[in-house]
């Protein structure tokens, strides 16, 4: 539960600030902040989702979803993915207009934003320090990153006070919104991978037929199909060609299986006599048709 509350008030933490920063780049006229604001917006729309995912996908399997609720909190990172890009994209755009166009900036208040957009950043790291899941530790790094940017916004915001040279408003907004969207499609990368079912990238496939195979009894290992549910959790599927099947031979598989983390498996066994030939399969697949050939 704690994990989950302390998402819950990274979230509240977040979704507040994000708000109030939006409303000060809009006062201040900066576009720098704007662009954080909407960093922050997308990261804060991550905790919720992951929030909101975490105790979903916590959910045990059933009839609907028998692989459990896992692959939730993938498709919430891909609508929030969604958002940042479409973010940063028009803050970029924007950015370079004011690069030709200048507006008059309020330095102070930026100065004065940042400085509380560094603390509430540091809040928000040292309440996710300790997650034990993943998604805290990205959580967590994210604050981290935050607190850099906020760095960089109130040094350019007290040049830009001594010198006026408005484009480094700019140029900051830029650099913020290319590193937001570099990583978000990163990370849109790795999910489309995850949907295409793409063998995990921790996973070579050739080692480990080569360690199955050195398994004693083993002659032959065929359908291997290796994919990610959720980025983490490894599911593995194939056949298992062994001259006489023994319970020791699973276990040894499932062991070998295991240390290259797949942890989820099923194997289907054949003794080297039988043929697994596609239309046993199909005979397989089809059982009401022997239902028909008794009728006549």
């Amino acid at each position: 539960m704690k994990t989950e509350k302390n998402i819950f008030i990274a979230f509240l933490l977040n979704l507040l600030f994000s708000l109030i920063e939006l409303i000060g780049g809009i006062i201040t006229n900066s576009i720098a902040i704007i662009s954080d604001s909407i960093h922050d917006m997308g990261d804060t729309l991550r905790i919720g989702v992951s929030y909101f995912l975490e105790k979903k996908s916590k959910q045990k399997p059933n009839d609907k979803y028998t692989y459990g609720y896992i692959r939730y909190s993938v498709l919430g990172s891909l609508i929030t993915i969604v958002i940042l890009l479409s973010g940063s994209i028009l803050v970029i755009y924007n950015a370079i207009l004011r690069i030709f166009n200048p507006v008059n900036i309020n330095y102070s208040g930026m100065i004065l934003l940042a400085i509380i957009g560094a603390i509430i950043n540091l809040l928000a790291a040292y309440y996710t320090k300790d997650g034990e899941s993943l998604n805290q530790k990205s959580i967590n790094l994210h604050m981290i990153e935050d607190v850099l940017g906020w760095i960089i916004v109130l040094i350019g915001a007290i040049i830009m006070k001594y010198t006026d040279i408005k484009i480094i408003d700019s140029i900051l907004s830029i650099g913020v919104s290319l590193f937001i969207f570099i990583n978000a499609f990163k990370t849109l990368k790795e999910i489309i991978d995850i949907f295409l079912e793409k063998t995990p990238k921790n996973i070579n496939v050739n080692e480990l037929k080569e360690h199955i195979l050195n398994i004693k009894d083993v002659i032959d290992i065929h359908h291997i199909h290796i994919r990610s549910i959720d980025g983490f959790n490894n599911y593995g599927t194939m056949h298992i060609v062994v001259n006489k099947y023994t319970k020791e031979i699973k276990h040894k598989i499932k062991e070998e299986l295991e240390e290259h983390g797949i942890s989820h498996t099923t194997i289907e066994f054949e003794e080297k006599d039988e043929k697994c030939e596609q239309e046993e399969c199909i005979i397989e697949h089809n059982h009401h048709n022997h239902h028909h050939h008794h009728k006549h």
